[in-house]
């Protein structure tokens, strides 16, 4: 398979949509960034790496940081983990309130805002050093310690993150986090800040595509479990649109509202998309459709 020729040639047939959407300036730290940028990544689990453009441009990672954490958070407590936030698709965007007072403080899934502020609560309860423990764990799946988090981002959202403030305080209501709620909302967003290229996303998640074995900075998850927290990312990696993203693409993924977009064709590759402009759902225009064209023009995807 030429995947350098497929990459550079799904470049070309989605230039159309360069102009589409919007960065998420709802967050003032993220509005600075140029929308006009796109990177695209694909490593093989044999050690081939493909890539194009600004491949290895550092972004805001934003809601991809969840997989890292659901993955320690697996590792730290097995199936206990599932008694405070369910595996569902939330059917519902992924900050709003709705649903989890309708459930009574239970979140969905991990992926949702609401879910992903439960695991930093879990983290924080787990470890003497949650932020270091969590930047290591990343660190060691992408194989760079330089990596690291965006303070200016994480406070740019703390200023702003009314909506996340009022989710935090729902949970701790419902007793369903246990941490100072401003040191758990802080810990988020610096999970959320952390800055990473295509390039080091792609190798990063080589992790969840090959997992034969999965051992990382004192992490251990077996084969069955990581299996499953692909599942988890079938079918709630993309907040409302996740079906959509299922019909369209058909592999396992993350997005971020900073733009990027994470997938995996489990024990063939990985593959990290960045364009900062996003749809009405969260999610990048331009990488969804170059991970569309991917799986057209390679007739792979898991189904």
């Amino acid at each position: 398979m030429d995947y350098q020729k497929i990459l550079e040639d799904i470049y070309q047939e989605i230039l159309p949509f360069a102009s589409i959407g919007r960065q998420a300036d709802y967050i003032p730290a993220l509005a600075k960034t140029d929308p006009d940028q796109f990177g695209m990544c694909l490593k093989t689990v044999t050690g081939e790496t493909y890539e194009i453009m600004q491949s290895d441009t550092r972004f805001s990672i934003q809601s991809i940081a969840k997989v890292f954490a659901l993955a320690m958070g697996l590792s730290l407590k097995g199936e206990d983990l599932w008694k405070n936030v369910g595996k569902e698709p939330s059917g519902t965007a992924f900050n709003s309130m709705i649903q989890l007072e309708m459930e009574k403080g239970m979140p969905r899934n991990p992926f949702i805002n609401a879910g992903a502020i439960v695991i930093a609560d879990l983290l924080l309860s787990e470890l003497e050093d949650a932020e270091a423990g969590f930047l290591g764990f990343i660190r060691a799946l992408a194989g760079n310690d330089t990596i690291d988090y965006n303070m200016e981002v994480a406070i740019s959202e703390r200023e702003n993150g009314y909506l996340n403030a009022a989710i935090a305080n729902l949970l701790k209501y419902y007793g369903t986090i246990s941490n100072d709620i401003e040191k758990v909302l802080m810990f988020y967003f610096k999970m959320c800040s952390v800055e990473m290229s295509c390039r080091e996303l792609a190798n990063a998640f080589l992790a969840f595509t090959n997992h034969t074995s999965f051992e990382y900075a004192g992490y251990r998850l077996s084969s069955s479990r990581i299996k499953r927290l692909n599942a988890v990312m079938q079918t709630c990696g993309f907040y409302d649109e996740a079906g959509e993203f299922s019909y369209l693409v058909g592999l396992p993924g993350k997005s971020g509202v900073g733009g990027g977009i994470v997938a995996i064709h489990p024990l063939r590759y990985s593959v990290a998309v960045w364009s900062p402009r996003l749809n009405s759902k969260g999610n990048s225009v331009m990488g969804i459709k170059a991970l569309e064209l991917l799986t057209t023009y390679t007739q792979e995807s898991i189904f």
